[in-house]
């Protein structure tokens, strides 16, 4: 295994989902940051990591959506990761051929990841979707409706940071308000911790609905990794076997005492924190990129 750089946070296993490669609110900045400066023993890759379905509306692929692969061939083929990718909805062309296997490689429908305290489902999440499952189309417009309250959303906050005020998620904010949005959060949940029970297992992990969660419903670990287009979340397990939802910014704030401790100066608070395109053309110039 390559040598570790000293700003790097370690995990036994990380989980990230729904990071919506090849659309334009991905935030690929943020997410390939991250992927650059943790390492783990196993990386679990839990759908929707590539949009196919925006791509075959023409999308947004970019260098930097290529530039995350590279970082996850780079754990896979240097540093010695375990990488398993499942497939959610967004990327189900991946269906015709599953499972498949490449070394410490897996892409998979489903995967069971033992832990101290026992079994965990990991599955994307959307075989509850009955729209998703019996009108495809009509998923599809649904997708399209999203993508566009994003745009809006974009636009929006591009006002809101010109009057120095902080990022304001409306989709969030709309999917809060709206009581069959709610309803359907407390389904599917239900329905997984179902799913988990079948299974025998005492907790599932999944993606899927952009909204992180670590919690108990009932008897089951209910576990879910959010997503990189509104959350920034991954879900991280820890050697003790303990689980935790990790956001961008409690991430970079640790990343930065590490480094603050590295060179015996003083941490640098959040709001000091450069944008973290700045940040990364900084280790770039310092040949570390």
């Amino acid at each position: 295994m390559g040598r570790l750089k000293s700003s790097t946070l370690q995990f036994k296993t990380i989980i990230l989902s729904d990071v919506h490669l090849g659309t334009r609110d991905c935030r690929v900045d943020e997410v390939n940051h991250f992927l650059k400066h943790t390492h783990s023993e196993r990386l679990i890759l839990n759908g929707d990591i590539v949009d196919g379905w925006s791509l075959s509306r023409r999308g947004g692929w970019t260098k930097k959506h290529t530039r995350f692969l590279r970082l996850v061939l780079k754990k896979l083929e240097k540093k010695n990761t375990e990488v398993i990718y499942t497939r959610g909805n967004h990327d189900d062309i991946l269906n015709r051929f599953l499972p498949l296997f490449f070394g410490k490689l897996q892409i998979v429908n489903e995967y069971i990841h033992e832990t101290p305290s026992g079994r965990y489902l990991v599955v994307h999440g959307d075989g509850f979707d009955s729209i998703t499952t019996n009108h495809r189309w009509i998923a599809h417009l649904g997708d399209i409706g999203y993508q566009s309250l994003l745009r809006v959303n974009r636009f929006y906050n591009h006002y809101r940071n010109w009057r120095g005020k902080p990022y304001y998620s409306l989709s969030k904010d709309i999917k809060a308000r709206v009581k069959s949005a709610v309803s359907f959060v407390s389904k599917y949940e239900e329905k997984l911790r179902e799913l988990a029970t079948a299974r025998e297992c005492r907790g599932i992990i999944c993606g899927h609905i952009h909204t992180p969660a670590d919690k108990y419903i009932e008897d089951i670990h209910y576990l879910n990794s959010g997503d990189w287009v509104e959350s920034l979340t991954a879900l991280v397990e820890h050697f003790d076997g303990r689980f935790e939802i990790l956001s961008y910014e409690e991430f970079r704030r640790r990343l930065q005492e590490k480094k603050a401790a590295r060179h015996g100066s003083a941490p640098t608070s959040p709001a000091e924190l450069p944008p973290v395109e700045e940040d990364e053309a900084a280790e770039a110039l310092a040949g570390r990129g």
